[in-house]
């Protein structure tokens, strides 16, 4: 079985850890309440190996900063493109985070649509 995923990096600060942590659950929650297979977020923690580039080079993370890397799993590209688009009307979406004060740098996220070529389950 084929799967679409969306796969994200971004560079966080400790101290917005646990409030990013708060928002990722209750979008997780959403998404998967609109019909997403599955929502992981990950917090770095063993980044740095020798000989390989670290993810915090790939992030952009300034020097107090770590990296979270997330996933969602769809059945397919346009159940994924459906999926977002009531995520995205999804009034809950809007209300998690201050805008004035987000937990990350929304633009220094890297974000893209993947295709499965491999999925063991």
């Amino acid at each position: 079985m084929t799967h679409y995923v969306d796969g994200f990096l971004l560079p966080i600060a400790p101290e917005k850890l646990q409030e990013y942590q708060k928002m990722a659950n209750q979008a997780g929650a959403v998404w998967k309440e609109h019909g997403a297979i599955a929502y992981w977020e990950c917090v770095g923690d063993d980044l740095d190996i020798q000989d390989m580039t670290s993810f915090r080079t790939a992030a952009g993370c300034k020097d107090n900063e770590t990296v979270v890397i997330a996933w969602i799993i769809y059945p397919s590209r346009e159940e994924r493109d459906r999926i977002n688009a009531l995520v995205m009307a999804d009034p809950r979406l809007k209300d998690m985070c201050d805008e004035n004060n987000p937990p990350f740098d929304f633009k220094r996220m890297a974000y893209g649509g993947f295709k499965s070529i491999v999925c063991h389950q």
